[in-house]
């Protein structure tokens, strides 16, 4: 019988780090973060990280594993991710997948296909033709090269768009062209079982998602990201300052824009993101929702939890 594992996804602001807390306060659970962002080390605010309490309550895996200046891949979290759900399974625990990048979730349940290495070289010359010419115009190009990926992405989906600009550029071959010829690592041998907190009233969402920006900034975030801009060996090319939240605040101590304005920005490209999420969320039939909005999600969680493992 092919062993089952709980992944609780859902769009930022969802909820998806309480619900996850109050399952470990009743069942022997160990966390595997499924977060693109959550990875970088002296990222906390912006990335509502779990907080010193909250790590020492229940364990959390693949948190602070990267520096800002390194990159990280969903090849690499694929590997990492079966290898602490094997590690917790045989301590005789119950491995929780808990994020929203819903990338990581695909490469995880489906294998990956093999793709060229990245260019940091020629990945920085993007950026810097994005920030002369804007994404959109560069989505244009890549629609002339590679019209089957540039019509799955949207104009300003700048991370996505670096990447499949990269691959032609440095290989003269389309993405969507190495995708049809490579065959996909080996599925995982898991089944996932997907418990997906999402809203009914996108609008009650924004609120959320604007409230807890402001509530970030209050905590410190735009300190936090003055010290990384600090550094001087970071850039907005790399794909820790592409975090939602942080380019915009990079762009503002660029001078580029003021801190209005950032705010503003940071927090549509907050809602873009859920939209992205949801969005990808709602292809996959077999998830069981659960409305996020309600008073009474942590509890629909638990049961649906409660079906899936042995009660505890």
């Amino acid at each position: 019988m092919t062993p089952s594992v709980l992944c609780l996804a859902g769009p930022t602001a969802s909820g998806k780090s309480a619900a996850s807390l109050a399952l470990a306060a009743r069942w022997p659970v160990e966390i595997i973060v499924m977060d693109s962002a959550t990875i970088y080390r002296g990222m906390d605010i912006g990335t509502a990280k779990p907080s010193a309490a909250e790590q020492a309550q229940v364990p959390h895996h693949l948190i602070d594993i990267r520096d800002p200046a390194e990159s990280y891949s969903a090849a690499e979290f694929r590997q990492d991710a079966l290898d602490r759900i094997g590690q917790i399974r045989a301590r005789g625990r119950l491995p929780l997948l808990c994020g929203g990048t819903m990338m990581y979730y695909k490469v995880l349940r489906e294998g990956i296909s093999m793709l060229p290495a990245a260019d940091p070289a020629l990945r920085a010359a993007i950026d810097e033709e994005a920030r002369i010419k804007g994404w959109p115009t560069l989505h244009a190009e890549l629609a002339r090269h590679d019209p089957v990926t540039a019509a799955r992405l949207a104009p300003n989906d700048s991370q996505r768009l670096q990447r499949a600009i990269e691959i032609y550029r440095s290989s003269g071959i389309p993405m969507s062209e190495w995708i049809a010829r490579s065959t996909p690592e080996k599925a995982s041998p898991y089944r996932f079982i997907t418990i997906s907190l999402e809203p009914s009233d996108r609008l009650q969402l924004h609120a959320r998602i604007a409230a807890r920006y402001g509530a970030m900034l209050e905590a410190g975030l735009l300190e936090e990201v003055r010290q990384l801009h600090a550094r001087g060996d970071l850039h907005i090319g790399l794909p820790s300052m592409r975090c939602v939240g942080y380019r915009q605040l990079w762009e503002h101590l660029d001078g580029r824009i003021s801190l209005e304005t950032a705010v503003e920005q940071a927090i549509a490209a907050t809602r873009q993101l859920a939209k992205r999420q949801l969005t990808w969320l709602r292809s996959d039939p077999e998830r069981h929702v659960v409305e996020c909005l309600s008073d009474h999600a942590t509890g629909q969680v638990i049961d649906l939890a409660r079906a899936a493992w042995p009660e505890p």
